[in-house]
């Protein structure tokens, strides 16, 4: 057992890991996972405040994960609680009071909230201690609840949560509200890059641009971890492949309405220029200051690139525009990056941008079926796509359909 000393040294560390997290949802699940392991928490869920309205948005339950297959995720949706006084989290946003209880089956009578037993029945769960905490901003205010489910003892029982573990929980929650203000205006900065591209080309969505990111995370993190890469190294890789993936393309507000509103097939000079978006959205990121600027250079040039050596803009200099000497092809325009020359992030973000392109209603066209969609992602192993990290998608699919219906069209 950890003495109080060592507790609020553990508390200040974790803090401190969570600031250098950038990107929303990635920040949510660290969150929740450190929070967690401090009180030994079998479970738990995170709820960020949106429009006045609990929003549920993280989960984690260890218990559910053993039951999977190695390399599975738990599969949950989104869905919203109101601000008030019916539910524990509730509760706790409403009034900003941190709330713990040993037994929800028996909450007393006179208590001014109920638990929801609907969750434990759908999930085949079962709910016994649990912490709940807001999550306040430097000024006061409740932007989200932490909720922490069935703390454990060491030999695997359901215990209480310990009160005296309170103070060091809230010092917790008042460092994650900051770094989820942070992280909720960076994810703002990013939309209204992307808001500014959607004036341009109404393709690229909000919704469009979030589901291609998180496709982009879960393909990614399934691959490496089937590559045994370092999980510093794909935790800190998922954070900023997230947020640039977002940018993916970027650079369409520099091609002209003409080409991008085109409602006809493009020529093969306009379509010359449209390719220009891919080494013009990295132009951007080509002062590159931290990691997120270099990971978002890479994802708006290498994006559109092809396995076998087929796509776009190929060996081209971002600054210039001019072919890389030496990448010549026969025709004297850049040769298409093959393979592995074609960075990860460029070949990750190029099955979730095809994906979700096929996937999606457009204007120009009606979402396709899923057999469909498949069926093409599938025959492109080895000419479009990665065939390792095509069989990662795969291998993800069950999360990547969650996610879709977690970022809709607007209607």
């Amino acid at each position: 057992m950890l003495n109080e000393k060592e507790k609020l040294n553990e508390i200040i560390q974790l803090s401190y890991e969570i600031a250098s997290i950038q990107d929303l949802d990635i920040l949510l699940e660290h969150i929740l996972l450190k929070a967690r392991i401090f009180t030994g928490a079998d479970a738990g869920s995170v709820y960020i405040v949106e429009g006045g309205k609990l929003k549920f948005l993280c989960n984690q339950n260890d218990t559910l994960q053993k039951k999977l297959p190695p390399g599975k995720k738990l599969i949950y949706s989104t869905f919203i609680v109101p601000i008030n006084n019916d539910t524990i989290s509730g509760y706790v946003a409403n009034n900003g009071h941190v709330v713990n209880i040993d037994d929800v089956y028996n909450i007393p009578e006179r208590a001014p909230y109920r638990f929801g037993r609907q969750y434990d029945e759908i999930s085949k769960y079962k709910t016994t201690s649990m912490l709940t905490v807001p999550l306040k901003s430097n000024r006061g205010e409740v932007v989200g609840v932490l909720q922490l489910i069935n703390a454990k003892n060491e030999k695997g029982e359901v215990i209480p949560f310990a009160k005296d573990d309170a103070p060091f929980i809230i010092y917790f929650a008042n460092s994650a509200a900051v770094a989820i203000e942070r992280a909720k205006m960076t994810r703002a900065l990013l939309l209204r890059m992307i808001s500014m591209a959607e004036l341009r080309d109404p393709r690229e969505t909000g919704p469009h641009v979030n589901r291609v990111a998180s496709y982009s995370v879960e393909i990614y993190e399934t691959w490496a971890r089937k590559c045994s890469c370092m999980e510093d190294q794909i935790n800190h890789n998922r954070d900023v492949l997230r947020m640039a993936a977002m940018l993916h393309d970027v650079g369409k507000v520099a091609i002209s309405d003409i080409i991008l509103k085109k409602p006809a097939r493009l020529d093969d000079t306009e379509y010359e220029i449209m390719k220009q978006h891919t080494f013009l959205g990295a132009r951007l990121f080509s002062e590159k200051f931290s990691s997120f600027d270099e990971a978002a250079f890479l994802v708006a040039l290498n994006h559109h690139e092809r396995w076998d050596g087929k796509g776009y803009p190929g060996h081209i200099s971002p600054t210039t525009g001019n072919v890389v000497p030496g990448y010549e092809g026969p025709d004297g325009k850049p040769r298409g990056k093959r393979g592995e020359e074609i960075p990860p992030f460029g070949r990750v973000v190029a099955i979730a941008d095809v994906y979700d392109a096929l996937a999606s209603k457009r204007a120009y066209k009606e979402a396709w079926s899923e057999d469909r969609v498949l069926q093409t992602m599938r025959a492109e192993a080895g000419k479009h796509f990665d065939p390792e990290m095509l069989e990662a998608f795969f291998d993800s699919l069950d999360v990547i359909k969650s996610i879709g219906s977690r970022y809709p069209e607007a209607d």
